[in-house]
């Protein structure tokens, strides 16, 4: 008798666990079902029209952000090309100040070359003349 005893409460083991288990289950499924179509369109339509508002929100950001970086990138080259324009012009003034200090420097140099020939004609002239006068006084 024991073992049908124990047969029989392990068959209402099993049954109890079934009623429970599937109570447990449709109660699951109620809270977890997909909501009937008209729900759900009207779930779909609403996050759509919240994405779109917020795609909105973010083109105006990203629109406002572009003019700004627009801008600064303009005002940066605009100051890049001034500097260039200046350090340029500093540059060639510096160029053309060395080139005539260079060019006169070398005509003061060839000047001063010849007047140190004119110099050095007029010596041998008078040393000429001296050993011409010489000859012509021995001469005589």
């Amino acid at each position: 008798m024991s073992q049908q005893n124990q047969q029989n409460g392990n068959g209402r083991d099993f049954v109890l666990g079934s009623l429970i288990g599937g109570l447990v289950g449709a109660a699951v499924a109620l809270l977890f079902a997909p909501k009937s179509g008209r729900e759900l369109r009207e779930n779909i339509n609403s996050s759509s029209s919240e994405w779109k508002e917020r795609a909105g929100e973010w083109k105006d950001v990203a629109y406002e952000k572009g003019g700004v970086w627009k801008d600064k990138a303009v005002e940066s080259s605009s100051q890049l090309s001034k500097n260039v324009t200046e350090k340029s012009q500093q540059f060639s003034g510096a160029v053309k100040d060395k080139v005539k200090n260079f060019r006169s420097n070398e005509e003061d140099e060839a000047e001063k070359a010849a007047q140190e020939v004119a110099e050095a004609i007029e010596e041998a002239a008078q040393e000429l003349e001296k050993q011409q006068d010489s000859t012509t006084s021995s001469n005589l």
